[in-house]
């Protein structure tokens, strides 16, 4: 196989591990085994080499000499500033898309937004690795209609550490209304033609998100550091 089709075979790998790992099929801290994914993926180790280096990249991947590659590990502090830039970048964002918004997109996030409150609602049908998905697309198509690629590009980084830890699982049910709450919020003020409104409803958004992950994080950094003296007893 030439360079080219290595490199479009790592794409695809690229591609498909990516997925693997936003979809939580691996968890952050996990092993990322070459042979293991070849044989999942359907694909020589070769390109699953290159695609691991792209993530490496990309900060989703960790790679260690000897030690192979895993899932990145994120600590308390490095959660809580990832969100801060959030904080910073992603309302910005939200405002220049609800000035930006046709009716027609505005119905595509009101339809999402409900669709979400739909699956994700306590109760006997909630199914919470179907809101992922459908967190990530509200979020990205955001993005998209706000049409400032200097700030989607400085984002893009930031989104993936809570969407790795995807613990949609991990809210409370009062933390998870407030953030299908504010989905529907953030559509609300997008017809009343209020990007401020937007804007500040996205910033309850992350700090609410923050709140969660960031106490989730603890709880496991807690767990972990007694882990060797229970191992002892």
């Amino acid at each position: 196989m030439g360079r080219a089709g290595t490199s479009t075979s790592a794409g695809r790998a690229a591609a498909a591990v990516r997925e693997l790992i936003l979809r939580g099929e691996f968890a952050p801290g996990d092993r990322l085994g070459e042979a293991e994914l070849a044989e999942r993926l359907g694909m020589s180790r070769t390109p699953i080499r290159e695609a691991l280096s792209r993530l490496a990249a990309e900060g989703l991947v960790e790679t260690t000499p000897n030690r192979g590659s895993r899932v990145t590990s994120w600590s308390v502090e490095e959660l809580a500033d990832v969100f801060h830039l959030r904080s910073t970048i992603e309302p910005r964002l939200t405002s220049l898309a609800a000035a930006a918004a046709t009716t027609a997109e505005i119905d595509e996030l009101g339809a999402m937004a409900e669709r979400m409150v739909v699956v994700g609602s306590p109760g006997p049908d909630q199914d919470l690795d179907s809101l992922v998905p459908l967190n990530r697309d509200f979020h990205e198509r955001l993005v998209t209609i706000a049409a400032a690629p200097a700030l989607a590009v400085a984002l893009a980084g930031a989104v993936r550490a809570p969407i790795v830890l995807r613990n949609f699982h991990t809210y409370d049910v009062a933390s998870l209304r407030r953030s299908l709450g504010h989905h529907l919020e953030i559509v609300a003020a997008m017809r009343a033609e209020d990007p401020e409104w937007a804007g500040a409803v996205m910033a309850a958004h992350i700090r609410n998100a923050r709140a969660v992950m960031v106490r989730a994080a603890r709880d496991a950094a807690a767990h972990a550091a007694r882990q060797p003296q229970e191992d002892t007893r």
